[in-house]
């Protein structure tokens, strides 16, 4: 039951979620579920992982918190860390994604302002997602997302995803452009995977027009998609990369990685926070980053994502309601022919977890710890409801 002394922002709740460990919680009445969202892409490593539960414990018994005013070495690790899993070289630590990517969207306009633009305006997609803030809806494609909150911030040109041509066409009439700023796989807007090259030609499009590339891997990196950042499968380097989610396993915490001239261009009092890269946070992500890396899990999150694409391809082959079945390592999709919301009710009386976005997209996050047994497990289930839907 939700408490009425909290605001209706997430609206009834049907689950009370009170235990984790591994792929699996359980609820107040004590029934066990396989958590096929992992927290919406965040607890990549499972639930109440020992190495982090390890981290956290130690660093919690010494210092939580000492404010940005002082060099904190769990901070230092992080970033040296990140900076050589990247290829970046210099980062800002924040609480969450959309604070990631305000970072991201500062820095695009120090970059407008330093070229002498006095409206700078960045590139984002329809149907994207980059947070709630003012700024960061306002370059969301959603107008579900926006409304009541007008006026939006300007600065801000859509074009469709997965349309360099779009892009081109907008930088040609708009002379005030100065970063394009998109998902390199949409996962809000219906896990939208782009055409392959997609990537490289808006690397080679920035490059020509002397425009920053802006990637927000706030649901992508963290080895979910097969490696630790997409943009590593298209050999090339964004000059800002925003990341959370499954950075911190739980713990909130969220990082903008810069390169290059974009990595100079913040300067001290131009941003801060006030938790932003706090010990805690930043020791529960150096353990994530370290158990990624040690049991080679974004290679897992490949393996098993192409199993469970194949097993979805195979038992629904012949579900006129199913119109496509796309993913990239542990980030799936579902696409039925009509909205279907009411299929996270049925998976979770079937004591499973997942996700309906895009209206009719079931969306699939497993943590990167899943077992084979737990992903025949998810076929099972959620073919046997798709098919009955």
């Amino acid at each position: 039951m939700t408490s009425n002394a909290l605001m209706n922002t997430y609206g009834q709740r049907a689950l009370s979620l009170v235990k984790g460990e591994g792929a699996h919680v359980w609820d107040d009445q004590g029934k066990q579920y396989l958590d096929a969202l992992a927290g919406i892409a965040v607890c990549g490593l499972g639930h109440a992982h020992p190495a982090v539960t390890a981290a956290i414990t130690a660093q919690a018994s010494t210092l939580v918190h000492c404010s940005n005013l002082y060099n904190i070495p769990a901070q230092e690790a992080l970033a040296d860390k990140l900076s050589a899993l990247s290829g970046m070289s210099n980062m800002f630590f924040s609480n969450s994604g959309a604070e990631a990517n305000e970072a991201a969207i500062k820095i695009a306009r120090l970059h407008g302002h330093a070229q002498g633009i006095e409206l700078p305006t960045i590139i984002v997609a329809e149907q994207a997602f980059h947070g709630r803030t003012l700024a960061t809806l306002s370059a969301t494609g959603n107008r579900k997302v926006h409304a009541g909150f007008e006026p939006l911030v300007r600065g801000f040109s859509r074009a469709p995803f997965d349309d360099i041509d779009a892009i081109r066409a907008i930088g040609e009439n708009n002379p005030n452009i100065v970063a394009v700023f998109v998902e390199p796989i949409q996962g809000e807007g219906g896990i939208n995977i782009p055409a392959p090259d997609y990537l490289q030609q808006l690397r080679s499009l920035c490059d020509d027009k002397g425009w920053l590339l802006m990637l927000d891997e706030i649901q992508t990196a963290n080895g979910r998609t097969g490696t630790f950042f997409h943009y590593q499968q298209h050999n090339i380097l964004p000059d800002v990369v925003t990341i959370a989610k499954g950075l911190g396993n739980g713990m909130p915490i969220g990082a903008c990685l810069s390169h290059g001239p974009a990595a100079q261009l913040m300067q001290p009092g131009n941003h801060g926070s006030t938790f932003g890269g706090n010990p805690i946070a930043c020791a529960a992500a150096l353990a994530t980053l370290e158990t990624i890396e040690r049991e080679n899990l974004a290679q897992r999150a490949s393996d098993l994502g192409t199993h469970l694409l194949k097993a979805f391809s195979a038992a629904l082959a012949d579900c006129d309601k199913v119109k496509d079945i796309r993913g990239s390592g542990l980030m799936i999709g579902i696409e039925l022919s009509e909205p279907c919301a009411e299929l996270v009710a049925s998976a979770a009386a079937q004591g499973l977890l997942i996700n309906v976005t895009a209206a009719n997209v079931i969306r699939l996050l497993p943590p990167l710890i899943f077992s084979d047994q737990q992903a025949d497990q998810l076929v099972d289930i959620l073919v046997s409801l798709i098919k009955a839907f």
